[in-house]
């Protein structure tokens, strides 16, 4: 698109009201030649990735929908993914983030883990971003590198609608340890929310995908990816992060919602209890919780009465703490209208755009 077609486009855009906004978009590269263009020698030349976890999900990984009619993968075309994905579902704008970065943390290399997630970053800008004023999309970090990780960051903090930063939640140690202390300052001084996906639990240097250690199935892992995220939530407020960092704001992805409010229960009350131990830790969780973090619909839990899920929602400002995502072209994606069916239009519409819209200032 010609720059000022781009800007003419964003012009239009910006009158409008934005309806829904979708907080989890996966895309992919069209072509590997394509994205080696953007890696530096001798990652070029030594092509693919890092270790895998190797569970395997026996129906994949994509929708069955998720193809065009010649074969090509609609998340492969920016222009398709428009087409087929966001204006088919009445999505007004959609946050991107590239599954194939999320895994860089627990890549052995850590040369190659930032040599990737720069390559991803410049493909995406360069592909989906600047050409398409819908999109926004992430700078996806590798920890093995703090550093490293912070020049990329301030490398591209200036560039247009890259709203976040993200990171794998499979992780060598839990993300409230001093270790990632200069990621998170600069993060804050750029006002960028760190978004936290999972997807490589148990790849590479990462620990065991659970905490009783390693299953043996699909299955077992992905029901049990929610255990990171409440151990990276609980490791975060006990060491005092968002008390180093009080304008550090995070965004749980894909990781589940309903084990948040008994986990809160059992954290405020265990505060109360032993907050000697960390007297840094100045308020009760929950209040860092409402305060810092937010969390996507997708993967919502589904109870075979639908009304437990809206007490369970009752329980917590869910409605304030929620941001729809689609997880678009993943198995368990959903669609707006699944993802909040039986919720009232003002619950709806704070979810499905409002909360978003506010918290990372689009238009």
């Amino acid at each position: 698109m010609p720059q000022t077609a781009a800007l003419e486009t964003s012009a239009t855009l910006a009158a409008q009201a934005v309806r829904c906004v979708d907080c989890d978009v996966h895309p992919s590269v069209h072509s590997r030649e394509a994205f080696a263009a953007f890696l530096p020698e001798p990652w070029r030349s030594r092509g693919g990735g890092g270790p895998a976890h190797g569970f395997h999900n026996p129906h994949g990984v994509h929708r069955r929908d998720a193809y065009l009619a010649d074969g090509r993968s609609i998340a492969g075309d920016p222009e398709a993914t428009l087409r087929e994905h966001l204006d088919r579902y009445g999505i007004d704008r959609g946050i991107l983030i590239p599954s194939s970065a999320l895994a860089a943390s627990t890549w052995p290399d850590p040369d190659a883990a930032a040599a990737h997630c720069r390559a991803s970053n410049e493909y995406f800008l360069k592909h989906w971003v600047e050409p398409h004023p819908r999109y926004f999309g992430s700078i996806c970090v590798s920890t093995r590198d703090i550093a490293e990780a912070v020049r990329e960051v301030e490398r591209l903090a200036g560039a247009p609608r890259l709203v976040q930063v993200a990171i794998g939640s499979a992780q060598p140690m839990p993300l409230g340890e001093r270790y990632y202390h200069a990621l998170y300052e600069a993060c804050a001084r750029h006002n960028l929310p760190i978004a936290i996906h999972p997807g490589a639990e148990g790849a590479g240097v990462s620990g065991a995908p659970t905490a009783a250690g390693w299953v043996s199935r699909y299955l077992a892992w992905h029901t049990c990816l929610a255990q990171n995220f409440q151990a990276h939530l609980v490791s975060l407020i006990t060491e005092g992060v968002f008390e180093r960092f009080p304008k550090l704001r995070f965004v749980l992805v894909e990781g589940g919602v309903a084990w948040l409010p008994p986990l809160l229960w059992r954290f405020d009350k265990n505060w109360k209890a032993l907050r000697s131990e960390t007297p840094w830790v100045k308020r009760p969780p929950s209040a860092y919780l409402a305060e810092h973090v937010r969390l996507t619909t997708q993967p919502i839990e589904e109870p075979a009465k639908h009304e437990h899920l809206k007490q369970l929602f009752r329980m917590l400002d869910f409605e304030h703490l929620l941001f729809f995502a689609s997880d678009f072209p993943h198995w368990d994606g959903d669609t707006p209208d699944f993802a909040l069916r039986g919720f009232g239009e003002p619950f709806k519409q704070r979810v499905l755009a409002g909360n978003a819209c506010e918290f990372y200032d689009i238009r």
